[in-house]
């Protein structure tokens, strides 16, 4: 099941770029230049969202960072870079909270670090942000890692930030 859901996860961020098929009215013509689009994300950065998403449904542990106890939030962070890039980050949200480099809300990629105000201070909780304004996170005592919106009114209300670990060439 959970490989079955991986696959779907997989499929439906690799085709939601697409445009809809067929015939297309011809674009108008533009009197300004448009936008520069944004750096497409490195092709490295996929690894850190593959071992996101094996990471699904394994138990949330306080202390945890590995398959084998569960993780906490953290734990999970430090291990998909890890397991990604070799690349070893701190083990706690507010060491965390300073590798790296900042980016904004709006400029958020793929495998950015997310933070959140939980236990009511800043940066005690943190997540990799999937794209389309998903993240996975392992929540809680009681919940298992899993995909939430960045937009949902709980998570929204308790953003701190995001850091960009960019993996090695």
């Amino acid at each position: 099941m959970l490989y079955k859901l991986l696959f779907y996860i997989i499929i439906s961020l690799t085709i939601s770029g697409c445009g809809a098929l067929g015939p297309t009215a011809p674009a108008p013509v533009a009197m300004t230049p448009p936008p520069a689009a944004p750096a497409p994300p490195r092709a490295e950065r996929s690894e850190a969202l593959l071992q996101a998403l094996l990471a699904l449904g394994l138990d949330y542990r306080y202390g945890g960072s590995s398959p084998a106890t569960g993780f906490d939030c953290s734990g999970l962070v430090a291990h998909v870079y890890l397991e990604a890039w070799n690349i070893r980050l701190p083990r706690n949200t507010g060491a965390q909270s300073k590798a790296g480099t900042p980016v904004s809300l709006a400029e958020l990629r793929a495998g950015d670090l997310v933070f959140y105000d939980t236990l009511k201070r800043p940066y005690s909780h943190v997540g990799i942000y999937l794209g389309d304004g998903k993240f996975v996170h392992a929540p809680k005592t009681g919940a298992q890692v899993r995909v939430e919106s960045l937009e949902s009114s709980y998570w929204a209300q308790r953003y701190n930030g995001a850091r960009r670990i960019e993996p090695p060439l």
